[in-house]
């Protein structure tokens, strides 16, 4: 049964509802509405309430246009202006509760906050918070552009992460005890924003699921716009841009990049991101703990040689693996610690440890829209209650029960799935052809 349910936060009155021990407030705005002057500036925060807001429906994705025909994940577009706004998932008669600020993949081009994937509800019986954020993407979150903010979808996080510390609590949160967590996209998201020295103090714990170090360089992105702006008839301005609607841009960069990984991104040099990442995780956030990893196949799937995948030279290899010993051996004198684990479980729909299968097991929502089509008809529920305890335990502030990673061979991890294996057993070396072969690379 669903029932009415309200919260007086700092915010405002914010009306939701509630289903069972669940309680779901939807599309909640954080910032005004990126239109207008304020499409390519920086976010600005949104105003008390003067109603009671209305958050029964997910609210307007930045996402226009999918980014493939087919996502692994079901990602949703939903229409409107309204696009900078957070959901909250949260447990009944609850306080003083862990938070999990989720931040969804895309390529920083694409993807949904308001995937079925990414609900809240076993957080929630689990006793923690769960807040999915939308940001700008693509041309407007990450475009290098003369005379506006860059990093515009960064900054749209961090002050997410500012509503998140003023008005959780009235949910039933802490707002000392947040993690930032994302994949993909979202999990370079949470590196870039670790490593940066505008985010201090924001969040307290940090998990990256695939992510990696995504930054675009400037002539990259430059380069990609020029084009774009060729294919649009525009100049590659903002006033260019600003001609164009969303719909217009998002089709266009959807056709224009091709098989290219990344167009645009976290943009480096600026006051978010004033190193590279990696550099960034050197020097700064040591006091907080991280949990990384990725995929056993990412996008290359059973056709990759094992060759390759022994070498350490696939594509998952290089643009996602080896960010996680990169990540540990840039932390290694963290005294929060970093921890690594690879998903190993293949799908016998996509013949692979491929990208994205892993959410549902750490959601721990195999019965979501879409999981069939992913992971088959029958994927393994111990795999999901257990990878879903380590990062509910991680969340609550407890150490993983494995052995910390410094970078090194033979680095420990946690791998979850493999066949043959224990669901979730721990190993060394999982690691280790991407740390050799960026070794041999040198």
């Amino acid at each position: 049964m669903t029932t009415t349910d309200m919260v007086q936060a700092p915010a405002g009155t914010i009306v939701g509802r509630r289903a069972g021990r669940v309680r779901r407030f939807l599309g909640i705005p954080y910032a005004e509405p990126p239109v207008g002057a304020r499409r390519f500036a920086a976010p600005v925060r949104r105003g008390r309430f003067p109603q009671p807001y209305d958050a029964t429906r997910h609210g307007a994705t930045a996402q226009v246009v999918p980014l493939f025909e087919a996502t692994t994940i079901p990602e949703p577009s939903v229409p409107g202006d309204d696009v900078l706004n957070l959901s909250v998932v949260a447990p009944v008669d609850r306080a003083d509760c862990p938070v999990l600020v989720w931040v969804h993949g895309g390529g920083f081009l694409a993807g949904s906050p308001a995937s079925p994937w990414y609900d809240g509800r076993s957080f929630a019986r689990d006793g923690v918070v769960t807040v999915t954020v939308g940001h700008r993407l693509g041309v407007e979150g990450f475009a290098p552009l003369d005379d506006v903010p860059t990093n515009r979808g960064l900054r749209d996080l961090l002050l997410a992460l500012d509503w998140v510390r003023d008005n959780i609590a009235a949910f039933g949160g802490d707002p000392g005890r947040v993690t930032l967590a994302g994949q993909s996209a979202g999990g370079a998201a949470v590196l870039a924003l670790l490593s940066s020295p505008a985010a201090e103090g924001r969040f307290q714990r940090a998990v990256s699921l695939s992510g990696g170090f995504f930054e675009v360089a400037e002539d990259t992105a430059r380069g990609f716009l020029e084009r774009l702006g060729e294919r649009l008839a525009v100049p590659p301005t903002r006033d260019g841009f600003a001609t164009c609607t969303r719909d217009q841009l998002q089709w266009a960069v959807r056709e224009l990049r091709a098989d290219e990984a990344l167009v645009l991104g976290p943009f480096v040099g600026d006051d978010i991101l004033p190193v590279p990442v990696v550099d960034g995780l050197a020097a700064h956030s040591h006091d907080l703990p991280l949990l990384l990893g990725a995929t056993g196949d990412e996008f290359d799937g059973p056709a990759a040689p094992e060759s390759a995948r022994t070498a350490g030279t696939r594509l998952t290899d290089t643009f996602f693996r080896a960010a996680c010993p990169r990540a540990a051996a840039a932390r290694r004198h963290a005294p929060a610690g970093t921890w690594l684990y690879s998903f190993e479980w293949p799908s016998p729909t996509t013949g692979g440890a491929t990208h994205c299968i892993d959410i549902p097991f750490f959601y721990d929502v195999l019965d979501a829209p879409g999981v069939t089509a992913a992971l088959g008809a029958d994927p393994p529920a111990e795999l999901g209650v257990l990878m879903h305890a380590d990062l509910v335990a991680f969340v609550r502030g407890e150490a993983p029960a494995w052995t910390r990673a410094t970078g090194a061979l033979g680095d420990p991890a946690r791998e979850y799935g493999r066949p043959g294996a224990p669901f979730a057993a721990d190993t060394t070396g999982v690691f280790d052809p991407v740390v050799r072969a960026a070794v041999e690379a040198c």
